[in-house]
């Protein structure tokens, strides 16, 4: 679909959140490598858009970050700025994301993973006489036993939905089931993963020429002072009682630190182009919470102000990472 050039209407208003109504029209893709022609088909026919030269995915979610149309446009030969889709796929996946980080002996908060078929056959489960009722009571025994070794607060989280969707924090067992619920109407498989204590960072990641290693950002703070956390609300609703502070009052020995792990991050998953790398500074140390691999342009957005903070502006990031994107396309 091809939308009106307005960006009032894709504003973040609490009362009225913006919607993609299908307006009738249709973006026609190449059909083979051979041309990078859009064209768009509406009321009055087909009418070309002109050739592609880049493509920015700047999307959320899945279907836009997980790999599927970092996909097409590979099939497609259309060069796009960002990760391939080994990298989106597995920053998308938040399971697959710590088993990766684990293996690179990176630290992550500890977590336990569930597929919502196996949460359905525990509720379907007869009634524990016999002993396949016995095994499969047993199995949900064995694996909140596993969660309760967590401790209060666990966070239930989608394994790939964006933006914190379906989150939530659980701080009583009472609200444990509710919140599994939540979680699966995002996704069909999900992790309860331990609430660290510590200090919210994040630090921007950009892929450089050659066999350098990736450019890391000084770091932003995300400081909460309302007592919830950093959910979609905070993220784009310029909720109160949080506080998005760049640079981030660390130490230099510190922040070196931070940017070691967090290029160790990105090139743990096979980054290209950018990354955000999300972390707690706890008693223990840094803990990797996240990599997201098409974090936000928007003008609250931590991504581009820790660069800007770091002495890089917003066009020149941006024609950085289309020069990256078109040297991709030309290999």
């Amino acid at each position: 679909m091809l939308a009106a050039d307005d960006p009032s209407r894709f504003a973040l208003d609490p009362a009225r959140m913006p919607e993609v109504i299908d307006n009738g029209t249709r973006i026609v893709w190449p059909t083979s490598v051979g041309s990078r022609e859009l064209r768009v088909q509406d009321a009055t026919g087909e009418r070309s858009l002109g050739e592609v030269d880049v493509v920015f995915p700047i999307l959320h979610g899945r279907f836009g970050e997980d790999g599927t149309i970092q996909g097409m446009l590979e099939l497609l030969g259309l060069p796009y700025v960002g990760n391939g889709v080994l990298a989106s796929a597995v920053g998308m996946d938040k399971h697959v994301t710590k088993t990766m980080l684990v293996a690179a002996g990176i630290a992550v908060a500890p977590w336990v993973a569930l597929r919502r078929t196996v949460w359905r056959s525990w509720q379907e489960a007869p009634s524990p006489v016999g002993a396949g009722a016995s095994e499969a009571l047993s199995t949900r025994d064995t694996w909140m036993a596993r969660v309760h070794e967590l401790g209060l607060p666990v966070f239930v989280k989608p394994t790939r939905a964006g933006s914190s969707v379906g989150v939530t924090k659980v701080t009583d067992w009472d609200e444990f089931d509710a919140a599994v619920e939540s979680a699966f109407a995002e996704d069909e498989s999900l992790l309860v993963e331990q609430g660290i204590v510590g200090r919210e960072l994040e630090c921007a990641v950009l892929q450089d020429t050659g066999v350098r290693p990736p450019r890391v950002s000084i770091a932003g703070e995300v400081v909460m002072t309302g007592g919830g956390f950093y959910d979609f609300e905070a993220k784009y609703l310029d909720a109160p009682g949080v506080d998005l502070v760049c640079p981030a009052d660390l130490d230099s020995e510190t922040l070196t630190q931070m940017q070691t792990i967090a290029a160790a991050a990105f090139t743990a998953i096979a980054g290209e182009g950018l990354a955000r790398v999300d972390m707690f500074l706890s008693a223990g140390g840094f803990v990797v919470n996240e990599i997201n691999t098409m974090p936000g342009f928007t003008p609250i957005s931590m991504f581009p102000r820790c660069w800007q903070e770091s002495g890089v502006s917003y066009p020149d990031l941006l024609a950085w990472l289309i020069d990256l994107a078109v040297a991709r396309g030309a290999r």
